[in-house]
């Protein structure tokens, strides 16, 4: 039976967060709380005679990606005109770039099973966004807030033969550009848009496959979702004698299946031909340097700066850098005076336990860097113990506050008194003389069940390292 493999390209749209829309001085809102049609003028609701200006913070922004994603910046750029029409579309046409854009020939290498792999940049190039068609029981209704917004298109080559690679890739890729400044990453606003174009060959080919464009994928995981289930359909079709059609797909979030859209455009369809209103922009080199030296400390040198400068491991860096915020969460934690391990430890484990159990970012918590770390030196000092630190966390996160003021209000701290925790292991062993005797009979898993007696008597306030000495200490006696 023959086997197939995928082949996937990604295409991702990422609006620009500049103050303005590309090609007028509109301000740019966020269309999901912004009433409708207020943020319009008449360049990006196309009245006649009115004329776009090329918006230079956007061109900024772009090349900030562009040489990110290591791309030649390109000295010659030229807008087009896409033709197509949709509702939300008021010019019928997009202004876009199509033979010149401003980047190309990048890469990006992701890690994946524990492999690094190079997938291409075939280009980005800068357009505008669409306004927002909005459907409401037999009608629809248009809100044009979104029209002209800055857009940028990258581009990958289809390197990618897994879900896993894409969804490495896209979570790399949207923390680039959070942390370039240019896009906030909230994929439910919009503001972030991946699209698949998936085939399948047999394995081992090296003819590509026909392939679908999967359109409208709101999350990352809706991306990995659609792309696995376009994959089987097609390998299934390809195994049953059928052929691929070339097409436009759309993700249904409900039965996890692709349907049918509409039969894929051609690049002669839409008409391609330069864009009359806009002279071409050449970018000097003085420029790109500009750019080039504004460019900030991105996920993979600050990956390396953790494992170098801090020591910490390879994981926990790979997952601090993935979020901004959760890094430079660190690195003030760390500037604090924190143990740079231990302080990864409590944000990747109890930290990111609570966070999602509360659906908070790491700038919503009530937790500043400074306060997670005397929490640590609490336990540090034996003032506490880990468990007892753990609800000292929530409390902080409730109600905010200094831990070491909690723990003295609420009389937290830990028993370190040895007379006063050996009378209590004295107590539990003469009150179970079973499990005394089994656990001497050999059943030593045991030992864990005496710890948590003595926990329970102490209302978990026990320092766990004397408990653990007293108890071996005190049945090994026995044993004699």
């Amino acid at each position: 039976m023959t086997s197939y493999e995928p082949v996937i390209g990604l295409e991702i749209h990422a609006e620009l967060l500049t103050d303005s829309k590309m090609f007028c001085g509109c301000e740019v809102v966020d269309t999901t709380v912004t009433a409708p049609n207020i943020a319009t003028c008449v360049v990006c609701t196309a009245q006649p005679g009115a004329l776009p200006v090329v918006n230079r913070e956007a061109v900024t922004y772009a090349m900030r990606v562009g040489l990110a994603l290591n791309c030649t910046i390109n000295t010659f750029n030229q807008f087009d005109r896409k033709s197509y029409f949709y509702p939300d579309l008021p010019k019928g046409y997009q202004i876009t770039q199509y033979g010149h854009p401003i980047a190309a020939d990048g890469w990006l290498d992701i890690e994946v099973g524990g492999q690094t792999k190079r997938i291409g940049i075939r280009r980005a190039h800068m357009e505008e966004d669409t306004g927002k068609s909005i459907h409401v029981g037999g009608y629809s209704l248009v809100d044009l807030n979104r029209a002209g917004v800055p857009l940028l298109e990258i581009v990958t080559e289809p390197d990618f033969r897994s879900v896993e690679e894409l969804e490495v890739f896209a979570r790399k890729l949207r923390a680039i550009l959070v942390y370039l400044g240019v896009n906030h990453g909230d994929m439910s606003k919009g503001v972030l848009r991946f699209e698949a174009n998936v085939s399948v060959r047999p394995t081992g080919a090296e003819v590509l496959g026909t392939r679908t464009e999967i359109k409208n994928l709101n999350s990352i995981r809706s991306m990995v979702r659609a792309s696995a289930y376009e994959i089987e359909r097609q390998s299934a079709l390809l195994a049953a004698g059928g052929e691929v059609q070339q097409q436009t797909m759309g993700f249904n979030e409900t039965t996890g299946e692709t349907f049918t859209q509409r039969i894929k455009e051609t690049a002669d369809d839409y008409r391609y031909f330069p864009e009359p209103d806009l002279p071409p922009l050449i970018i000097e080199e003085a420029w790109v340097d500009e750019v080039r030296a504004s460019l900030p400390e991105l996920p993979d040198a600050k990956k390396a700066r953790f494992i170098e400068a801090h020591g910490i491991k390879d994981e926990d860096a790979e997952t601090l850098v993935g979020d901004l915020a959760v890094a430079d969460y660190f690195d003030a934690a760390v500037a604090a005076g924190g143990d740079p391990q231990t302080t990864a430890n409590w944000i990747t484990g109890e930290l990111f336990r609570e966070m999602n159990d509360k659906n908070l970012t790491v700038d919503a918590l009530n937790v500043p860097p400074e306060a997670l770390v005397a929490l640590i030196g609490l336990v540090d000092a034996d003032t506490i113990n880990n468990n007892t630190a753990k609800k000292v966390l929530k409390i902080m996160l409730e109600e905010g506050g200094d831990p070491g003021a909690i723990v003295e209000a609420r009389g937290l701290a830990q028993i370190s008194d040895e007379g006063a925790l050996e009378a209590i292991v004295d107590r539990i062993l003469e009150e179970n003389p079973e499990n005394v005797a089994t656990y001497l009979g050999g059943k030593e898993g045991l030992f864990g069940w005496f710890v948590g007696q003595v926990m329970r008597e102490t209302r978990g306030k026990a320092n766990a390292a004397l408990v653990n000495d007293l108890l071996a200490e005190k049945l090994e006696a026995r044993r004699e």
